[in-house]
C-alpha cells in the first residue's frame, strides 16, 4: 500500500524525466541559477529609468523598444538557427546579454547615466533575449526524445516562473542593499553559468538546410519560406491561433491596477491589493510546475492544449464578475495553473511537429506571440475598459477567448485528434 502511494506520488509531482539527459540537465541546472540571479534587470531597468526621468511614460517606451528588438531577433535568429550551429548562435547570444548587463553596470558603477544609453542597452537586451527565446525552443527538440518535450518544457517554465517571482522581490530587498548596479552586475555573473552549459553542448548543425531561391536575400527568403510552412500546416495554424486568443483576449494585466483600487479597495499608487493580483498568476503556475507529473504523460497534446485554453476564459470571465478580493485571486491561481498546461502542450506539439530544418523559424514566430499577444492584449484592455470598464471588458475578453479556441478546435479536427505518436507533416 505504501510503495503504491509513493509511486502515485512520484506520477504527479514534477516529471523529472528529462532531467536524466546529461546535456538538457546541464542546461537545467544553469538556467535555475540564472532564472534567479539573472533576472534582478527586470526590476532594476525600470527603477533605473524612472528614478533619471521621473516618467512612467519613459519605461512604457523603453518596454516597447525592447519588444521592437526581440520580435526582430526572434525572426532574424531563427532564419539564422535553421542554417547554422545552433550551439554557436545560443553561446553568442548569451555572452551578448551578459556583456550587456556588464554594460549597465558599468554605466551605474562610473555614474555615467544616460537615458539614450540606457534605452540602447534596452534594445541590446532585447535583441539578445530574444535570440535565446527562439534558439533554446529549437535546441531542446535536439537534446531530448519527442516523448519527453511536455516535460522538458514544463521544466524550463517551472524555472522561468520561478526567476519572475523570486528575482523582483529579491531585486527590492538588495536594491537599498547593495544598489541599482551591483544588481546588474549579478545578472552578468549568473549568466555566466549557463555560458558554461551551452558551452559543454555538443555541436547542433542543422539536419537539413533549404537554399533561397536564387536573387534572394538569403535570411529574408528564409523568413518567408518559414511562414509559408506554417501557412502550409493547418494545426501549426491552430497552435497559434489558440495561443494568439488566449494572450490578446485573455491577459487583462493591463487592468489589474484599476480593479486593486476600484473593485478591491487598494490605496492610490498601488498597495498590497495590486501585488496579490500581480503574484497570483505566476503562483498558479508555478504550483502546476510542481505537478506536472500529472499530465505530462498524457498523450492527446492536442486536445489538451484546447481544453486548457477554453478553461482559461472561463477562469478569466470569473476574474471578471469577483466582487471580493480572494475570488480573484482564487480565479488568476487557477489561471496561471491551466497557462501552464497550455503553454507545455503548445511547445511540445509546435517542436515535434515541425521539421528540423524549419523549427528555427516556427520557434520564432512563436516568440513573436508569446511577447507580442499580451502587448497587444494591453492595449487592447486598456483602450476598451475606458469605454465599458474593466470588469465588463475582462468578462468578454473571457468570453471571446472560449468562443475562438471551441471554434478553431471544432474547425480544425487535427488538433482535437493530435497526439504524441502523430507524425509531423
Amino acid at each position: 500500500m505504501r510503495a503504491s502511494g509513493l509511486r502515485a506520488g512520484r506520477g504527479i509531482i514534477v516529471d523529472r524525466r528529462p532531467l536524466g539527459v546529461g546535456a538538457f540537465r546541464r542546461l537545467w541546472v544553469a538556467s535555475a541559477v540564472c532564472a534567479v540571479g539573472g533576472s534582478f534587470s527586470l526590476a532594476a531597468i525600470p527603477t533605473q529609468l524612472f528614478t533619471m526621468t521621473g516618467s512612467s511614460a519613459a519605461v512604457g517606451a523603453s518596454a516597447m523598444v525592447s519588444l521592437v528588438a526581440l520580435v526582430v531577433a526572434a525572426l532574424w535568429t531563427g532564419a539564422l538557427a535553421d542554417v547554422r550551429d545552433r550551439r554557436t548562435i545560443l553561446l553568442a547570444a548569451h555572452l551578448g546579454l551578459a556583456l550587456t548587463y556588464a554594460a549597465l553596470w558599468t554605466q551605474s558603477v562610473l555614474n555615467a547615466q544616460s537615458v539614450p544609453v540606457l534605452v540602447v542597452l534596452v534594445a541590446c537586451q532585447g535583441l539578445t533575449f530574444g535570440s535565446i527565446m527562439t534558439t533554446m525552443g529549437a535546441v531542446v527538440p535536439r537534446l531530448v526524445p519527442a516523448e519527453l518535450l511536455p516535460a522538458a518544457n514544463g521544466l524550463s517554465s517551472l524555472v522561468r516562473y520561478a526567476g519572475s517571482i523570486l528575482g523582483p522581490v529579491l531585486a527590492g530587498l538588495l536594491i537599498p542593499l547593495v544598489g541599482l548596479g551591483t544588481l546588474y552586475l549579478f545578472d552578468a555573473l549568473a549568466l555566466l553559468a549557463v555560458v558554461w552549459a551551452v558551452a559543454k553542448l555538443p555541436r547542433l548543425e542543422p539536419v537539413r538546410a533549404a537554399k533561397p531561391h536564387r536573387g534572394d536575400h538569403p535570411t529574408v527568403a528564409r523568413i518567408v519560406a518559414g511562414f509559408r510552412y506554417l501557412a502550409a500546416s493547418r494545426l501549426l495554424v491552430a497552435v497559434l491561433g489558440v495561443d494568439l486568443s488566449a494572450m490578446v483576449f485573455g491577459m487583462p494585466i493591463a487592468l489589474f491596477p484599476e480593479l486593486a483600487q476600484r473593485t478591491y479597495g487598494g490605496p492610490v499608487g498601488g498597495g498590497p491589493e495590486l501585488g496579490l493580483l500581480y503574484a497570483a498568476y505566476p503562483a498558479g503556475v508555478f504550483a502546476a510546475g510542481l505537478l506536472s507529473g500529472s499530465f505530462t504523460r498524457a498523450r492527446h497534446h492536442g486536445a489538451l492544449m484546447a481544453a486548457a485554453a477554453a478553461a482559461w476564459g472561463v477562469v478569466v470571465v470569473a476574474l471578471g464578475v469577483a466582487a471580493q478580493l480572494w475570488i480573484a485571486l482564487t480565479a488568476l491561481v487557477l489561471g496561471g495553473a491551466v497557462n501552464f498546461v497550455l503553454s507545455t502542450f503548445r511547445n511540445a506539439i509546435s517542436q515535434a511537429l515541425t521539421d528540423d530544418a524549419m523549427r528555427g523559424r516556427i520557434q520564432g514566430a512563436l516568440t513573436v506571440v508569446l511577447m507580442g499577444g499580451p502587448q497587444l492584449g494591453n492595449v487592447l484592455h486598456g483602450a476598451t475598459a475606458s469605454l465599458l470598464g474593466p470588469r465588463t471588458v475582462i468578462c468578454v475578453g473571457g468570453l471571446l477567448t472560449t468562443m475562438t479556441v471551441t471554434v478553431i478546435a471544432w474547425r480544425v479536427s487535427e488538433l482535437r485528434s493530435y497526439t504524441m505518436s502523430t507524425p509531423g507533416p
